[in-house]
């Protein structure tokens, strides 16, 4: 994970800790309201941060990583679970990933 994010996210405590999950997300952002909550709903734990409350040099610097690292469209909410990630809004790919963490 790059160490921007890691300064930068906030941690929501859950008993479910079995992946490691980051969310970029915008404060506004219904889809990203949503996913958080598909979150809180199962008891994960999770780390997100809002880009939009971030300064423009952290956020530059977030979208440059994760373009590099997951050659990927960018889009919120962007979940990354130990190392795959989803774009996006999508409950049916998040269970996928939760099944596959064994937790």
């Amino acid at each position: 994970m790059s160490e921007i994010i890691e300064n930068l996210a906030q941690t929501v405590e859950g008993s479910n800790k079995g992946r490691d999950i980051t969310i970029l997300t915008l404060s506004t952002c219904m889809w990203c309201k949503k996913c958080k909550a598909w979150l809180k709903d199962r008891d994960i734990q999770y780390r997100y941060v809002d880009v939009d409350k971030i300064e423009f040099e952290e956020k530059s610097k977030i979208l440059a990583y994760l373009r590099d690292k997951y050659q990927s469209r960018i889009s919120y909410p962007f979940m990354i679970c130990d190392d795959e990630h989803v774009v996006g809004y999508n409950p049916g790919k998040y269970e996928e990933l939760m099944k596959s963490g064994g937790n």
